[in-house]
């Protein structure tokens, strides 16, 4: 639907940047449906002949049969009615006009002869105006029709180049930016195509259609008809700024509305703690008074137009009138041409055809506008390049064993500010490899690194002595398991979320991953067990059960490589323990790599490395390490000391080696 014209004339409008261009690009997408497309434009004219025609037709009825002598050819004057003339006329000037039916003789013709030909034209003009109709419903549904099947084509693409763009993309954008490029853009092209399009084409060539058909039958009159027209185009591009500028205003204070309630939202717990709801009530009671004002400055700005423009189409009508009536009445001619009753008839019709399409055109373009920059910019996304890419040659991953080397890897986020600097390790087949370090040292960095998530910009990644940059990345990132500090889960099941990244997994496999992660008695509590829908990022879960969910769909897919990004930083001691016991199992045979918040959770990895400013400072054993005092003894001292509080006594880090829990 169209909506409120006063609302789609105001609104902001986003001016596309190389309209040709874009629409070029978009027009390739319609040529699967050419052939739909090529039938909307036959649709189109043929609508626009039926509106054409009906006026010039029901001028014939009044000049062929209801004043058939009003419409004579005359060489100084004009005829008058059927059964009566006009001053200065005399029944002998009458000749016959030019009608579709044959033109009845006054002298011969009877009054059934006028009925019946008029009656014949009336069922033309009703047959030729219920075919327009039609064919107005018809290209309608056709044009919709294609554009949905266009829309969905795009939005499919699009979205499939959403999970091909690498993770910094999304690093550097807003996810909600994102989204509404398949939702907003999306949107603003739908409405083109499904409304604005077609009318905005059928609105030009009936403007071109009708002036031409006025021209041709009368210039002069036809000049005369159309003078108003420049006004209507001033006065709708002046109400069309300012109504855009008025909207801006309303898009700038909806946005502030959203942007307080949004804050009530999350921050009820706050707000009601602190005592400020009154406070938040009464702010949120001015921003929305901005927002009504905003909005009765905008619609009554738009709300001029279309009484501006009615007002000058009712002028419009009365110079016709005015002007064709007083020639005819005078008998005179213009610019030798003599007026006629049917063809004053005629001009009143084609003057409001010819106004209509003006408003129509200068409503909905605004939409055109916005549709193609929306166009703009979702060609612009899918033409940004994944920093990840698969080479042409690039290989299946073989089976992985599990051995993986660092080679003088350098890496960056951003160019000229490194992130790693000549990092070089080697983790055997099944050791667990330990990387604590500040925060913003590079750990999880390197862990992005593995699974190709970034490119290195330096150096090389081998896991079995293959170079994971030769490698297809799908084929790699199945053999490995991540298990990250805020796990997602998705709103569907708690079986499908366990087995998301094995779908076809049978129930019993979920089970024994479930009872693995030791998740398997918290699940069976829930009010469905393993059918238990859950909420949005597992709403309802607590931080532990979400992690041991993670841990179950990480063992489920029984990666040789896994990835755990400080697993338990988030949860009690309790939950600790039972997601270490969880850990236990499920490294058993794979090489993993932890990052770890609570030092006391690696003390039994095969090898510790120390990350600070992108480099590999310190590397060993835990026991090792604390024996050098350097780095890492630091790190873990100033841990022990905050969490068990400097009582004056001396910590010893011997007592402080073990996880809670394990008797030490």
């Amino acid at each position: 639907m169209m909506g409120n014209p006063a609302r789609m004339l105001g609104q902001e409008v986003s001016k596309p940047v190389n309209a040709t261009a874009t629409l070029g690009r978009l027009a390739k997408y319609f040529k699967p449906f050419w052939f739909v497309m090529l039938f909307v434009a036959a649709l189109i004219i043929g609508s626009t002949w039926t509106q054409v025609t009906t006026p010039d037709l029901t001028g014939q009825a009044v000049d062929c049969f209801i004043s058939p002598a009003a419409a004579s050819q005359l060489t100084g004057s004009q005829g008058g009615f059927a059964g009566f003339t006009l001053p200065g006329q005399t029944a002998t000037q009458t000749t016959s006009t030019n009608c579709w039916f044959s033109a009845l003789d006054p002298k011969t013709a009877t009054t059934s002869d006028y009925v019946a030909g008029l009656a014949g034209l009336v069922l033309l003009v009703l047959l030729i105006f219920v075919s327009g109709s039609v064919m107005s419903g018809l290209q309608f549904y056709l044009i919709a029709w294609a554009g949905q099947h266009v829309l969905k084509n795009l939005r499919s693409e699009v979205f499939a180049h959403l999970h091909k763009l690498s993770l910094n993309y999304y690093s550097e954008n807003e996810a909600g930016n994102v989204m509404s490029r398949i939702t907003n853009d999306m949107d603003t092209i739908n409405q083109a195509i499904s409304f604005a399009l077609v009318n905005v084409l059928s609105g030009v060539l009936l403007l071109v259609w009708v002036a031409y058909t006025m021209l041709h039958k009368n210039v002069a009159y036809a000049v005369i008809s159309m003078l108003v027209v420049p006004l209507m185009l001033v006065m709708t591009n002046w109400v069309s700024e300012r109504a855009r500028k008025a909207y801006r205003v309303t898009r700038k204070q909806i946005g502030n509305v959203n942007a307080d309630l949004q804050e009530s939202i999350s921050g009820v717990r706050e707000v009601q703690a602190f005592g400020r709801e009154e406070a938040n009530i009464e702010s949120f009671r001015d921003t929305n008074a901005a927002n009504r004002d905003a909005n009765v400055t905008a619609v009554a700005i738009t709300a001029m137009l279309a009484p501006a423009l009615q007002a000058l189409g009712y002028l419009a009508t009365a110079i016709v009138v005015a002007v064709g009536g007083i020639l005819m009445l005078r008998s005179q001619d213009l610019f030798g041409t003599t007026m006629s009753l049917g063809l004053i008839i005629t001009f009143l019709a084609y003057v409001q055809r010819f106004n209509q399409p003006i408003q129509q055109i200068s409503t909905l373009w605004t939409n055109l506008q916005s549709a193609v920059a929306g166009a703009e910019r979702i060609f612009g996304l899918l033409d940004i390049v994944p920093d990840v890419v698969d080479a042409s040659d690039a290989i299946q991953m073989p089976a992985i064993q599990g051995k993986v080397e660092f080679v003088d890897v350098n890496a960056a986020y951003v160019k000229d500010d490194p992130v790693l600097c000549g990092v070089s390790f080697t983790a055997e087949p099944g050791q667990t490899v330990a990387i604590v370090g500040p925060t913003g040292a590079g750990k999880t960095t390197i862990m992005n690194l593995l699974p190709r998530f970034y490119d290195v910009t330096g150096g090389q990644i081998l896991i079995d002595g293959i170079d994971i940059a030769k490698v297809q990345s799908a084929s790699l990132r199945r053999q490995i398991g991540i298990v990250l500090q805020d796990t997602y889960l998705f709103s569907d099941t708690v079986l499908n979320n366990i087995r998301f990244g094995k779908p076809d997994a049978t129930e019993e496999q979920v089970l024994a991953a479930s009872q693995l992660a030791h998740a398997d008695d918290f699940i069976k509590r829930l009010p469905q067990g393993y059918n238990t829908v859950l909420g949005e990022h597992g709403a309802g879960l607590s931080q532990g059960q979400r992690q041991l969910l993670a841990i179950a769909r990480a063992a489920l897919t029984d990666p040789r490589i896994l990835i755990l990004d400080e697993a338990t930083s988030s949860v009690d001691t309790r939950t600790e323990r039972l997601i270490q016991k969880a850990l236990e199992k499920l490294l058993v045979g794979r090489t993993s790599f932890v990052i770890a918040h609570r030092l006391s959770t690696i003390r039994n990895a095969d090898q510790v490395l120390v990350i600070e400013d992108g480099q590999i400072v310190e590397r060993g054993r835990h026991e090792e390490l604390l024996a050098k005092k350097g780095a890492y003894y630091t790190l873990y001292m100033r841990q022990f000391v905050n969490q068990n509080g400097n009582n004056g006594s001396n910590p010893s880090p011997a007592g402080a080696l073990a996880p809670a829990g394990s008797g030490a």
